[in-house]
């Protein structure tokens, strides 16, 4: 039986795909089909990227609560400030979303962001920025526990937590920029679609966006950006990729064609690998020098 990995669980390919599709579930993923256009958009990250460096300057990743007028109760997310911050500077911010299987703390197990930001500030890649890594599973118990493709709902209502009560705290808490040029949307897998669908759907807030193998929840192309020459002039950046080896590609594929099709820029790249963190580390390497310049 064919068998992908999403966001740290090993579930059949058929199974998978039918329980993270919302409202319609989808039977079977098919197979890669791989067409001229699949093809990396930029060279892999080098070796490396991903190792901590004893001899650069670091950034702090705290975990913290806020109240979520949304669920009902307070929420625990992770920011990421980066080497030499001070509150006597203004940030814009990268708001970063984890998959299915995961929660806040999911980017941080498995995708090391610290450490790929911290090696490309470094290297004098990045502009500086906050990093925010919340719950993406709105519920009272957002934990990932038991069957977590019955929470589908949970990850749809994320929306309004993120609007109205993520942003707000961020803004309220850390010097950040608050316009919408100053803040960006992204996400593995379920948290790709996540940031497709709510990002697109808010160009008013974010100006850059990124979907990394974008899972099932993913809209249709034509819901996502119903305007198309209103996205081309509001968008600063729109990130579409995912893996050569990944089952769900279709999702991605179906959205760049689209896009493409309506004449709207973007970035469509397809990395080396499947459904899995070494995609999504070097997603984040690439994506993320590419914000706020």
């Amino acid at each position: 039986m064919n068998r992908f990995w999403i966001t740290g669980l090993a579930l059949p390919l058929a199974f998978a795909v039918a329980a993270a599709q919302a409202p319609q579930p989808r039977k079977g993923g098919g197979p890669i089909v791989l067409g001229p256009n699949d093809k990396a958009a930029f060279p892999a990250a080098p070796k490396g990227f991903d190792k901590k460096r004893d001899d650069i300057p670091h950034g702090t990743i705290e975990k913290v609560e806020y109240d979520s007028t949304t669920v009902g109760n307070k929420r625990k997310m992770l920011v990421y400030t980066p080497p030499g911050y001070t509150k006597e500077t203004t940030y814009p911010v990268l708001y970063l979303l984890h998959g299915i299987g995961g929660d806040e703390e999911e980017w941080r197990r498995g995708g090391a962001p610290d450490v790929i930001l911290d090696n490309l500030y470094a290297d004098k890649k990045l502009t500086p920025m906050i990093v925010v890594m919340p719950n993406g599973r709105a519920q009272p118990n957002d934990r990932a526990e038991g069957n977590v493709f019955q929470h589908a709902k949970a990850f749809e209502t994320f929306e309004g937590d993120l609007l109205k009560d993520v942003i707000p705290f961020v803004e309220k808490t850390y010097p950040v920029k608050k316009d919408r040029e100053s803040r960006a949307l992204a996400g593995l897998s379920m948290g790709g679609g996540q940031s497709l669908n709510f990002g697109l759907g808010h160009l008013d807030t974010f100006a850059w966006v990124g979907g990394f193998s974008s899972a099932p929840n993913t809209r249709s192309p034509e819901k996502l950006v119903p305007k198309p020459d209103e996205a081309a002039k509001m968008l600063k950046l729109l990130w579409i990729s995912c893996g050569d080896k990944d089952g769900l590609i279709n999702i991605s594929q179906r959205t760049h064609a689209y896009l493409k099709e309506k004449n709207v820029p973007h970035v469509w790249h397809v990395d080396a690998g499947g459904h899995d963190f070494p995609v999504w580390k070097n997603d984040l390497y690439l994506f993320a020098q590419r914000l706020f310049r």
